[in-house]
């Protein structure tokens, strides 16, 4: 199991184990509610039956009438200063009303007056609280039930929201923290890149120069011209990678450039560098495809494309290489007839380290995802794989606007 696997299966348990906190929040936080509004509906019931209670004390005059029952009864029924209640007889005519917020203040002197406003507001509260499970009926007798309608508590309204907000509150940090960590970790990772590019191209700079002083020094000594030539051929080769990593370190210089020539340079290069049991086609755009590019670097992502797809062949095959025009963007596809890659690591083979070869570094597809993206706005992707029989990267660049 290579480190991508890892972190592949770190990021599903990282999720699983967060849905699994958000869900225990908020099944207590449920609980706490349905709890709350429990102890509501006992303490309406017991309000009711203190309100039957005073009506039987005026209709039987049996019952206990003491003034310390009335008073405990009524205590009952004045300690209800959160839960919203209305009290109606059987033709919905309200009788008692406690806890609204009316819209008009009432008259202190006459609170038994209802105004207008505050009746119109108080039967839009009944319409509403009908259609609820919110209702105790009180039976004062065969002939006679009062309805006793409650609405939720603040505090239960409140904290009927707070499942909600709590699971918002725990997404939002879930994915900051998730974000915070990847654009960390993707910022280290350019700090590698920069670092190791200049470190590579200040570290081939000497030897190239020295190279490059005895190819001179062999040539004015006599030796055969053809074979100084070669190695002046290796030499600049040399210093055409150490001029790449010197790019990849600082934000290349960018050009209008024709993609079709650029492409086109690339796959001559790789041509006679590939084996002839590979066959490399071309198929270059027949219009111009104007874009603005850093043509060594690209070079670069088209022949590790092209290596890639050699190696992914294992001696044979064919590799075919198409420009072509796409709405605003010039495009590039390299397919070959390869071993292909499985769908769950698509994307996993452009992260640095990623390889299936046994001597492999697994950077080329990294610095062609970050030469394309990066510098050239560009995306590079995998939009075709099968297993045994090849791959397809594509690229797209956004075309260069005309001056």
């Amino acid at each position: 199991m290579n480190i991508y696997d890892i972190r592949r299966g770190g990021k599903v348990l990282f999720l699983l184990v967060a849905i699994g906190v958000l869900i225990t929040f908020v099944l207590v936080s449920n609980n706490l509610v349905n709890d709350l509004a429990a102890q509501e509906r006992e303490r309406m019931q017991i309000w009711a039956d203190a309100t039957k209670q005073i009506a039987d004390i005026g209709r039987n005059p049996e019952a206990d009438s003491s003034p310390e029952n009335i008073d405990f009864l009524l205590s009952i029924i004045e300690q209800n200063h959160t839960i919203p209640v209305l009290l109606t007889d059987n033709s919905g005519r309200i009788m008692m009303h406690r806890n609204f917020d009316l819209p008009e203040e009432v008259d202190s002197a006459a609170p038994w007056i209802i105004s207008p406003v505050n009746e119109e507001y108080l039967h839009d509260k009944l319409r509403s609280l009908s259609k609820r499970a919110n209702v105790i009926d009180i039976v004062i007798s065969d002939s006679e039930v009062q309805h006793l309608y409650y609405d939720d508590s603040k505090l239960l309204s409140r904290l009927s929201y707070y499942p909600y907000v709590q699971l918002l509150v725990m997404l939002a940090f879930i994915i900051i923290v998730y974000y915070a960590v990847n654009s960390t970790r993707k910022a280290e990772q350019n700090k590698v890149w920069v670092g190791l590019s200049k470190e590579t191209a200040h570290q081939l700079g000497t030897p190239i120069s020295s190279l490059m002083a005895w190819t001179q020094l062999l040539s004015d000594m006599g030796v055969d011209r053809e074979m100084v030539g070669e190695m002046e051929k290796d030499v600049n080769r040399l210093s055409m990678i150490a001029s790449r990593f010197s790019k990849i370190g600082s934000r290349p210089q960018m050009e209008t450039d024709d993609l079709n020539t650029v492409v086109g340079r690339a796959a001559s290069y790789m041509q006679t560098r590939i084996s002839s049991r590979i066959r490399l086609t071309v198929n270059l755009c027949p219009t111009p495809l104007p874009v603005e590019i850093s043509a060594p670097l690209f070079e670069w992502v088209m022949e590790n494309l092209i290596k890639n797809a050699v190696d992914a062949m294992e001696g044979s095959g064919s590799i075919t290489v198409d420009t072509l025009l796409d709405n605003n963007h010039a495009t590039v596809t390299v397919t070959d007839t390869g071993k292909g890659i499985d769908r769950k690591n698509r994307k996993t083979v452009f992260h640095p380290g990623y390889t299936t070869k046994k001597r492999g570094w697994g950077l080329g597809l990294a610095l062609a995802k970050r030469i394309v993206e990066q510098y050239h706005r560009g995306r590079i992707y995998v939009s075709w794989s099968e297993p045994g029989r090849g791959t397809t990267f594509h690229i797209g660049l956004p075309l260069a606007s005309p001056k």
